[in-house]
């Protein structure tokens, strides 16, 4: 059982880390007044996903629901 700790909570740090990162890492969300008139919806935004952004964002998701689940586990171990 100790074993499962120490490797939970390795991953968790880990996580912890790689959502730092990944938070870190990505741009501002401000678009000033162009959000206002939908100005924001481009054809860039449009394939968001395939940018380095939309990577980034998808990393920051995993990381969190890895982070969160270890942090339930290591709850509910200890």
């Amino acid at each position: 059982m100790a074993i499962i700790t120490v490797l939970i909570t390795i991953l968790l740090v880990v996580s912890a880390l790689v959502l730092i990162g990944t938070v870190l890492l990505q741009p501002g969300e401000s678009s000033g007044l162009g959000s206002i008139a939908g100005g924001a919806e481009t054809f860039f935004g449009k394939n968001k996903a395939k940018s380095m952004e939309g990577k980034l964002a998808l990393a920051t998701k995993i990381s969190a629901g890895v982070f969160t689940v270890c942090a339930l586990l290591i709850a509910t171990l200890a």
